[in-house]
Parts: C-alpha cells; sequence; structure tokens
C-alpha cells in the first residue's frame, strides 16, 4: 500500500521511541523507502544500529561526522512526507518556534512535503496549555498531527499522551496516500472568508468569518489529488496556504468574477465564502466626517455567486453551497438549495456554541438535491472538511 513511497522518519527522545523499531519494520514491509533521522537523546531508547538494519538505509543523528555532511536540504526534498514519531514534549516546542539546533530540526525546517507528527508524553504535559497551544501552532503551519492514545503511561498514570501504535501510524499514512488518488485529475473551486464592500478609504461593510473552513477544504481537496483554486477574501486570521492556488479579492464583484472565470473548467465548487449581500450605492473618496446629524447608507444588493453559479452549471459539475442560519435552519437551507440550482448545502447553525464565525470547531447538516440528509456531532473544521469531501465524492458516484 505504501509501494515506491519515501517515508522520513524522524525519531526523538521518547520512551515510546521504543515502537519506531516495529514502525520502521511496517513502512518497510508496505513497500515504502524509509530514511531515518534521530535526535542525539533518542540514541538513548532505541540504538541507529537496529533502524539502520531495519530500514537498510544509514541512520543519521549528527548534521556532521568526521568529514562527512548530512544534507538537510535535500533530505526535506527528499521524501514524499516526514514522519516524527515519537514527538517529545520538547521537540514539539522547539518545531512551534522554529529552533534549530540538531539535524531532526534542520531537515523539519528544510522539508517541502507533507508532515506527520505523532506526539509522546505524560498527560500533564500533554495537556498544559503551552503544549495545546504549540500544537494548535503547528497545526496552523500545516503539519499534520497524529492523535494521542488514551493508555498507560511511562509514569504508571492512566491517561492521554501515549503516542499512536505502529499499526494504526502506518494505517495514517495508508489512508492518506490512498484518498490522494481519489480526485486526481479533477479540478476543485473553493471560496472562503469574508468580503469588504467600501463605505469610504477607511471603512467598510463586512463580516467575522475567519475563513478557516473554506481553507480547511480547500487543503482536503487537494490532499485527495485535485487542482484546487481558492478565492480568499479579505481575512484577518493568519492561515496557512503553502501548496495552495490563492486568488486573493476584495470585495463581492471581486469574488464574482474570480469564479465565473474559471467556473467552466472546475469539476467541483464549494463557496464556502461569507460574500455580504449588500455593498454601499455610492463609495466616498474621502473619509467621512463625524458630525451631529445621522449618517444614511443607501446600500444596493450584490449579486448572488452561488445562484450565478448555479444558472451556468453542467451536469457532470458538483456546486456546494453554505447556509448559516440563525433561525428556522432546516427550511432556510433545503429553500437555499433549491432557490440557488446547487448539488450540496451544508448547514451550520449560530445557535450552535461550536459553529459560527473565527471558531476552530463547527457542526454541519449536508442536504443534496436529491432529498438526502445526513447530521455530523462538532469536529475541529479540518475533520468537518474531511466529512464535506467525503460526502462529494459519495455524491459523485452515487
Amino acid at each position: 500500500m505504501l509501494e515506491g513511497k519515501k517515508i522520513l522518519l524522524g525519531i526523538t527522545g521518547s520512551i515510546a521511541a521504543y515502537k519506531s523499531i516495529l514502525l520502521t519494520r511496517l513502512l518497510v514491509k508496505e513497500g515504502a523507502e524509509v530514511k531515518i533521522v534521530m535526535t542525539p537523546a533518542a540514541k538513548d531508547f532505541v540504538t541507529p544500529l537496529t533502524l539502520s538494519t531495519l530500514s537498510k538505509n544509514e541512520v543519521l543523528v549528527d548534521i556532521y561526522k568526521d568529514s562527512s555532511w548530512a544534507n538537510h536540504v535535500m533530505l526535506g526534498r527528499w521524501a514524499d512526507c516526514m514522519l516524527i514519531a515519537p514527538v517529545s514534549c520538547n521537540t514539539l516546542a522547539k518545531m512551534a518556534n522554529g529552533l534549530c539546533d540538531n539535524l531532526l530540526m534542520s531537515v523539519y525546517l528544510s522539508a517541502t512535503c507533507p508532515v506527520f507528527l505523532a506526539p509522546a508524553m505524560d498527560e500533564d504535559m500533554w495537556k498544559h496549555k503551552t503544549t495545546q497551544q504549540n500544537v494548535k501552532t503547528l497545526k496552523l503551519q500545516g503539519n499534520i498531527l497524529l492523535p494521542v492514545e488514551n493508555g498507560e503511561l511511562a509514569s504508571g498514570l492512566i491517561g492521554e499522551g501515549r503516542m499512536a501504535e505502529p499499526e494504526a501510524i502506518a494505517g495514517y499514512l495508508i489512508n492518506y496516500f490512498t484518498e490522494r488518488i481519489t480526485l486526481s485529475g479533477k479540478k476543485a473551486l473553493v471560496t472562503a472568508g469574508p468580503t469588504y464592500e467600501q463605505i469610504d478609504p477607511v471603512r467598510f461593510i463586512g463580516n467575522y468569518s475567519s475563513g478557516k473552513m473554506g481553507v480547511a477544504l480547500a487543503k482536503e481537496l487537494k490532499k485527495r489529488g485535485a487542482d484546487v483554486t481558492l478565492v480568499l477574501g479579505p481575512t484577518q486570521t493568519p492561515l496557512s496556504l503553502e501548496g495552495l492556488s490563492v486568488v486573493h479579492i476584495h470585495n463581492a464583484e471581486e469574488m464574482l468574477n474570480a469564479c465565473v472565470a474559471v467556473f467552466d473548467n472546475m469539476d467541483i465548487t464549494i463557496m464556502a465564502a461569507a460574500v455580504a449581500d449588500y455593498k454601499p450605492a455610492d463609495v466616498a473618496d474621502q473619509k467621512i466626517k463625524k458630525n451631529d446629524g445621522v449618517l444614511e447608507l443607501s446600500l444596493h444588493k450584490t449579486t448572488d455567486i452561488l445562484k450565478c453559479l448555479g444558472n451556468k452549471k453542467k451536469d457532470k459539475q458538483v456546486l456546494v453551497g453554505f447556509a448559516l442560519e440563525t433561525n428556522n435552519e432546516r427550511e432556510n437551507a433545503i429553500g437555499k438549495l433549491k432557490q440557488k440550482n446547487a448539488d450540496i448545502i451544508v448547514l451550520n447553525s449560530l445557535r450552535d456554541e461550536s459553529a459560527g464565525f473565527g471558531k476552530d470547531t463547527n457542526k454541519v447538516t449536508v442536504f443534496n438535491s436529491s432529498g438526502g440528509e445526513k447530521s455530523y456531532e462538532t469536529k475541529s473544521k479540518e475533520d468537518v472538511a474531511k466529512d464535506i469531501v467525503d460526502y462529494i465524492i459519495e455524491y459523485q458516484n452515487a
């Protein structure tokens, strides 16, 4: 299942490093070519000789040894993916802050491939606010965090923090590379973030959209092998856009034009942006000064981008819209599905505390034009993106 894949395995100083022996064996058995980089502290838990024997490659620890130099840049470019298992609490912190004091960190900071992290530490360390902030930072930077397990820890306590078992880690990688081919050759368009409709040079009409959900969808589509175009509004939230083809826009008209320009060539279009419904009829050339009177704005409707694309949609294209509602959620979502000639509508409600603008989680219900309806529990936006893309693929194949 991993035939021909090049996997760079990083091992850090954690008692869970003993699992890297079985992990190396499993990856090689699945057909992967494995190269290993260890931190000096990792040698206290597992020997380079054992790992080099299993991987059939020299295990690297030092940036230079005698007269030889380990080219960390080439290592980072060689791999189809980098897997660091285990990731100690110390290395997790170094990665989140960009420290570079050993060969493994040099390779990580040079890596151009997807990076998977399998943390391992005691429960109190795992749940510490600093560690969780480091995890959040690393995920934001595009790293893929494998879930820790709950069980017996090295301290003798029972709790969260165990490194995922080697079989589970190998399974994650197999699923990752298998999923990558499901949308190979497909073109996808995703919109994300808000639009800002200018009032004067310093003011605008906008909303609180962070763009997180749309970016997560774009990344998930790309991970599945699709050629993705992301049309992104002026979000103020730091987002990792590495590897994505991004068209930056400011207002609804610019988003409309960017979408219409490429829509005919798209197999999948997901309209996740929060587009302003109205814009000022007139835009002031100079800042509007405050006075004692009432400021009145005349607003005109913006073009309904989803409906516009729905009218242009061909039979084999899949068009997905979002409905953020505050009341009569189900009825409004189904109504939008029909009115816009969309194939799928993703509903989330502002009445759900875990959903809405700026949140890292979402809770959605998905409707399709054939009458299908499916609800999901609260999940991270990355996991919601996986569910939505799975739903789209299932809909396409129905």
